[in-house]
């Protein structure tokens, strides 16, 4: 996208203010908006994540004053229609520079004389080419989003279920501890350069063209810090260890990557600072198991009980439940307790998903072998009728 394009966008229209509106308005509607349309709060909307970059879009501008007094100046010198075609020749165009219209030299024609790519160029640093030459433009140093960082955050199986506020430490990139990011020695000012007035880029007028290049004094910065901090060595960020709070939500599953914006690196010039991203492992459970939102626990039983049926007593996250055993149970079928798993959104909780598993004894004492023997006496053998059946076909087909 060129960069005549962001002026030809209504960003106030974006965000849905007044042109006078004041700063603070214009960060309140920004994060109303951001609120709505996040693609954390929104997730697979493709029109709502659109909707999120324009926004943003138009508050990087907005929220700078430099900038949005550059992008004020030129929308009301060219019309807030836009820069209009290319290769026409008429008024208020690019073309043939005719009157107010741009020149085939990238020049306002007339008696104004403004190079257009000067004016285009302190608002989004990176150059775009006008005219017929093909030339681009260099700019200086613009505000620059920091490094996203990533760590890693083992949770207990409890604290992942139930949620929890941790201190994540993390290295990196932050403003400096004794200058506080202006590069500065403490007490001392930070001057504007004089070279290039704070643009950071300066002009250079070959022919018909105008470049404009970064400014050899203050390296595209627009400062000049004349005592740097000793610290950090004028640069205004230093390496150090940052503790972080961050609230780890209940439910939280193992290898889940959670976003903690505006948590990583500082950004540069007044740019905005990266995002943290935390890994999360969750250790297992000695009785516990988890299938998606349910947990899982296997519960034994003796042979009379699940003949007989029964109750137990059995643990879940919360407070110990009495569990029904129905008779006629069969090893390995699973009863479901409601609501006793893990947290879902929405505040509600998973299923506890109990699976019998009937012990069958290796050794039996005299009295029991009697007992099971007698009672084998009485027992129907149906249970193989199917198998008998299939044997019997067998057989005959053989």
């Amino acid at each position: 996208m060129s960069q005549r394009d962001y002026y030809e966008k209504d960003y106030y229209g974006v965000l849905g203010v007044a042109k006078g509106a004041s700063q603070a308005d214009v960060s309140k509607a920004y994060r109303k908006l951001a609120r709505e349309l996040h693609p954390d709060a929104r997730p697979g909307d493709t029109d709502a994540e659109t909707r999120f970059k324009q926004v943003s879009e138009a508050y990087s501008v907005l929220s700078n004053p430099e900038k949005r007094q550059e992008y004020d100046r030129v929308r009301d010198l060219v019309g807030s229609g836009g820069f209009g075609g290319l290769g026409g020749q008429s008024a208020g165009g690019f073309g043939g520079g005719g009157p107010g219209g741009f020149g085939g030299n990238g020049r306002f024609g007339g008696a104004q004389n403004i190079n257009v790519e000067d004016l285009l160029g302190g608002l989004f640093g990176s150059g775009s080419t006008f005219g017929g030459s093909g030339q681009t433009r260099q700019a200086g140093t613009s505000a620059r989003r920091g490094r996203d960082l990533e760590t890693q955050l083992r949770l207990s199986f409890a604290d992942a279920m139930a949620g929890v506020t941790t201190t994540l430490r993390v290295a990196g990139r932050a403003p400096c501890s004794v200058c506080f990011g202006t590069g500065a020695k403490p007490g001392t000012p930070v001057e504007t350069c004089p070279t290039c007035n704070g643009v950071g880029a300066v002009s250079n007028n070959q022919g018909l063209f105008g470049f404009s290049e970064p400014c050899p004094t203050c390296g595209g910065s627009g400062r000049i810090v004349p005592q740097p901090c000793e610290h950090c060595g004028g640069s205004g960020a230093e390496i150090r260890n940052r503790d972080i709070r961050a609230r780890i939500p209940a439910g939280v599953r193992d290898g889940v990557r959670i976003r903690l914006p505006g948590k990583g690196e500082a950004g540069s010039y007044g740019g905005p600072p990266g995002d943290l991203y935390v890994n999360v492992g969750v250790e297992g459970h000695q009785l516990f198991g988890r299938r998606g939102d349910d947990l899982t626990l296997h519960v034994p039983v003796t042979f009379s009980e699940a003949a007989l049926g029964t109750k137990v007593r059995i643990p879940t996250l919360d407070e110990p439940v009495t569990l029904k055993v129905p008779a006629g149970t069969e090893s390995g079928r699973t009863l479901r307790v409601k609501g006793r798993g893990g947290h879902r959104s929405g505040g509600r909780r998973g299923d506890l998903l109990v699976t019998i598993d009937v012990a069958v004894p290796r050794k039996l004492t005299r009295t029991q072998r009697k007992l099971l023997e007698d009672y084998a006496a009485t027992e129907d053998a149906a249970v193989r009728q199917h198998l008998d059946a299939a044997l019997d076909v067998a057989a005959q087909e053989a």
